[in-house]
């Protein structure tokens, strides 16, 4: 029943931006999330969900897991399950993905991601990630891709 997600997001300078995605049943914004495939990690159920939600290609943050409850309507009724999210530095965004034809994305400022989720089960997880946010734009820094050097003026 545990589920593993994905909190994708980019930095620059101090700001720091999530992208949600549509859900498919109500078209909330949520983040990607899914069920482990059998002999699946974590890292890489996190990076298929992100390819496969969001169009997104990147770094998962391993040493920042955060667990939260979450609630999920069912034909059965609402249930509540175990979601273990990663942040997902964002390094590509694709314009073709899986499933873009059942769902939107839209990046917010961290700032602005608690009225822009949905669920209020997110704002706790939302809450960790801004209480992490030096250590997470730390590591993103870490892995960004350096710019290339301009070259050098002819004399």
């Amino acid at each position: 029943m545990h589920r593993v997600g994905i909190i994708p997001f980019d930095t620059r300078d101090s700001a720091v931006a999530i992208l949600f995605v549509t859900s498919q049943t109500r078209g909330r914004w949520i983040l990607p999330k899914g069920r482990m495939k059998p002999n699946e990690t974590h890292v890489e159920t996190c990076l298929r969900e992100g390819f496969e939600e969001a169009g997104v290609k990147g770094v998962v943050l391993e040493d920042f897991p955060i667990t939260v409850v979450v609630t999920k309507q069912t034909p059965a009724g609402k249930v509540r399950i175990p979601v273990t999210y990663y942040p997902l530095f964002v390094t590509e965004q694709v314009d073709d993905w899986p499933e873009m034809e059942r769902r939107q994305r839209h990046w917010a400022l961290l700032e602005d991601a608690p009225r822009v989720a949905y669920r209020e089960d997110l704002l706790p997880l939302i809450k960790q990630f801004d209480d992490l946010r030096s250590w997470i734009i730390e590591a993103a820094d870490r892995h960004r891709s350096p710019q290339p050097e301009a070259p050098m003026p002819a004399r």
